[in-house]
């Protein structure tokens, strides 16, 4: 029989050591938020469209100074740089150079380059606010119809579909035709972007307020939510302090899908002429003028790219938003 081996007690137990090695480094744990910057930073495309998208953004805000320091007005005439016998700009390339960087319009010889620089902050802005209020309604609208179910669900949800079967073009355009100069205390264009943020707006809120109720029905029925309930928490309580915050992701990543399609909105209703009305700049309203001078393809390819570019950039950084906030996309 083999005698037991004789462990001293020094080589039986842990050095102090090598148990504390390490203690002194502090271990963090890692938000949503963060985890989703995590994601984000690796994604080179979407970080390249959400750097795009803060250009554009600050474009729009310094448009006054920009085109002070490298343009002219954008609804000044400059007739000397027309033919007279053509009407078309003299020079090559519709007269672009280092006082016109991307030429001027044929017939009136406005500068291009600060007419889509001025473009920029209407687009934007009806962009981002038409959003915000769909992004209001179809919150609200989610919410409520997702967490009380039942008949409240079924009269939201046949709502929601009769706002997408609604035929939302020809209504803006009908609409566009009766709208009067001055009402609601505006005027003129004024009333012109407000009555475009309310119609792209109020009639796009189902595509986000779908996916809302969605989350909702999903969360409802989560620990967290029963939780509540068993301590007494009220619906109210519930919808604002458990269910809205959880909810803030999601709706981040849509809204920012949804600017895009609202600055097409914007610019179709200006090609056709019931947006903006002229000469203010728009990107819709110059293609719409381009369209007459086809031999000048400038004239038509730097507005056409401002509104490609704008709307990839959105589209880019809100996939890279999603994959980012989508743990099951990794």
């Amino acid at each position: 029989m083999t005698a037991p081996l004789d462990v001293s007690g020094s080589a039986s137990e842990a050095q102090p050591e090598v148990v504390l090695t390490g203690a002194g480094q502090a271990v963090q744990g890692r938000s949503l938020t963060g985890i989703a910057w995590m994601r984000l930073r690796r994604d080179k495309v979407a970080l390249t469209g959400g750097i795009t998208v803060l250009l554009l953004v600050l474009v729009a805000v310094f448009a006054t100074p920009i085109i002070a320091l490298f343009g002219h007005p954008p609804l000044e005439f400059h007739q000397d740089m027309i033919d007279s016998s053509t009407l078309l700009p003299k020079g090559d390339f519709g007269g672009m150079g280092s006082e016109y960087l991307l030429g001027v319009e044929p017939v009136n010889g406005r500068d291009i380059f600060s007419r889509i620089v001025a473009g920029a902050g209407i687009s934007l802005l009806i962009g981002f606010l038409a959003t915000l209020v769909s992004v209001l309604i179809g919150t609200v609208m989610g919410v409520v119809a997702g967490y009380f179910g039942g008949w409240v669900d079924q009269v939201i949800g046949r709502l929601m579909d009769v706002f997408l079967a609604f035929p939302l073009l020809v209504f803006a355009i009908a609409l566009a035709g009766v709208v009067p100069d001055k009402g609601f205390g505006l005027e003129g264009n004024g009333l012109r972007i407000a009555m475009l943020i309310f119609i792209i707006g109020f009639f796009s809120w189902p595509s986000i307020g779908r996916i809302v109720r969605g989350q909702t029905l999903s969360l409802r029925e989560r620990e967290f939510v029963d939780a509540a309930r068993s301590l007494g928490a009220r619906n109210g309580y519930i919808l604002f302090r458990e269910i809205l915050p959880n909810l803030i992701a999601p709706i981040l990543v849509y809204a920012t899908l949804l600017i895009p399609a609202n600055i097409l909105f914007e610019a179709a209703l200006s090609f056709l002429g019931v947006g903006i009305n002229p000469p203010t700049p728009t990107w819709g309203g110059m293609l719409s003028e381009a369209v007459r001078f086809y031999t000048l393809p400038h004239f038509v390819i730097f507005p056409g790219l401002a509104i490609f570019v704008t709307v990839l950039a959105f589209n880019l950084f809100g996939d890279g938003l999603r994959d980012a906030f989508d743990p099951r996309a990794h």
